[in-house]
């Protein structure tokens, strides 16, 4: 049945688009995690390859998200000042740039991904593995995640949240169950293992395009056609890479220093990269939040800069960093309370398990400034103010992130602790950089409306 309602942006509470984000990334967390316990009980040197990949995964979906928030931004605060003709056009745009990205990924993962982690001292196990997962999930899937990602932008933006949360739980409830089929060969099917895991998670994605098509479909006020797109102006594209360049350029400076850092996890051995995995597994419990309030900001202060109501963002925006950093640092709290129990479930490994907790006390540190950025951030490129975050995020991520690591964790020997606690400076100083420039109100002549 189609739905007739149509957005009103001013209508559209945080709490409306916030929950339904913080339920699906919260699911898809939970199923990461599902995931990374599942091949643990496979090989410990499957978890070390696949994390280690993970970074490379991120960065891939990062590329995406140059379009995504891009459009997503564009489209908000075109939606705010209820220009729906330019808005179609936005995403006919979008949909065509997800798709061609996609491609070129696909083929530089599927010819240069042996070459690139031949680069890293992993031992001949861990190599396999991550060559397996890598080549698979982010050569063969490539366009399923880059449409699945722009498709769930789009209804985000226009405030359909909840549709992206059930697509997420039910795409990533078929990834668990094809996870099962291939490390524990039920049915009488071989055992397929790593090869096996991230065939499972390509055909999640090309799940999850197929139920977000059909959502949008039913959504009368979404304009989104497929015919007419090789007319669609470039003055279109333009304005999507004006946005989408330097804004996600932030977010790759910053998976870049992590893969980095990455890096030099590899140098401490095996039980170092375990704990890494493990740790990055339970944190993303605690940032899930802000992460999904820094979603509503950003498509908020996109609606009230459309209908030029700048002042109301500015306020607004105080509200949503204070909940969210109230609510990481309360999460962290937990999380060292249980962190027995909790690193119990993925390893039995003393030396792992020591490692894995004193980076969950250097957590308190890390996430608390993670949180500034997570949602100031999004707050700012919202309104259309994305070369500042740049310029400092790659100063900071590099100076004191990945500069830091090197200098505490290999240099004065701190090892996981030092890399952490020089994250942990970055997250800190950058946010509370972010917080001064909202503050100053710069941002507010930068709408594109």
């Amino acid at each position: 049945m189609n739905s007739q309602k149509s957005v009103n942006p001013g209508s559209v509470s945080l709490t409306t688009l916030v929950l339904p984000i913080f339920f699906e990334s919260l699911f898809r967390m939970l199923v990461s995690s599902i995931d990374t316990f599942m091949l643990s009980s496979y090989a410990q040197e499957a978890v070390a390859g696949v994390g280690m990949v993970a970074q490379y995964m991120f960065f891939i979906q990062l590329l995406f998200n140059i379009v995504c928030i891009g459009a997503g931004i564009v489209l908000a605060q075109y939606l705010g000042a209820k220009r729906h003709q330019e808005a179609g056009l936005i995403a006919q745009a979008g949909a065509v740039m997800s798709v061609v990205l996609a491609v070129l990924v696909t083929v530089l993962v599927l010819s240069g991904s042996s070459w690139l982690l031949s680069l890293y001292p992993l031992e001949p196990k861990v190599h396999q593995y991550a060559w397996q997962y890598f080549s698979i999930f982010g050569g063969l899937g490539s366009v399923f995640i880059a449409f699945n990602m722009f498709q769930a932008t789009l209804l985000r933006t226009y405030g359909y949240t909840r549709d992206t949360m059930y697509i997420s739980i039910i795409a990533n409830l078929l990834n668990v169950l094809g996870n099962s089929l291939a490390l524990y060969g039920w049915f009488g099917l071989p055992v397929t293992g790593v090869a096996g895991v991230a065939a499972s998670s390509v055909f999640s994605q090309a799940a999850a395009v197929v139920m977000t098509r059909y959502r949008i479909k039913a959504h009368r006020d979404i304009v989104f056609r497929a015919e007419g797109w090789r007319t669609i102006p470039t003055s279109i594209y333009r304005k999507i890479l004006e946005i989408g360049l330097p804004s996600a350029g932030e977010a790759l400076s910053y998976n870049v220093a992590q893969i980095v850092i990455m890096a030099m996890v590899t140098t401490l051995g095996t039980y170092a990269m375990s704990s890494q995995v493990y740790a990055q597994t339970l944190v993303r419990f605690v940032f899930v939040a802000s992460m999904a309030i820094g979603n509503g900001a950003q498509i908020k202060t996109g609606y009230y800069m459309g209908m030029k109501k700048p002042e109301e963002a500015y306020k607004r925006v105080y509200l949503y960093q204070f909940a969210g950093t109230l609510i990481s640092i309360s999460l962290v709290l937990l999380l060292n309370m249980f962190k027995q129990p909790l690193i119990g479930i993925f390893t039995k490994v003393k030396e792992i398990a020591d490692i894995t907790y004193n980076m969950l006390f250097v957590s308190f540190y890390v996430e608390t400034g993670r949180s500034f950025n997570l949602i100031t951030i999004p707050a700012l490129k919202g309104a259309g103010d994305v070369q500042f975050p740049v310029m400092v995020g790659i100063i900071s991520m590099w100076g004191l992130g990945a500069f830091g690591a090197w200098l505490l964790g290999l240099h004065f020997g701190l090892g996981m602790v030092g890399i952490w606690l020089a994250v942990g400076t970055d997250e800190t100083i950058r946010g509370i950089i972010m917080l001064f420039r909202w503050k100053s109100k710069r941002w507010m002549s930068k709408g594109i409306v």
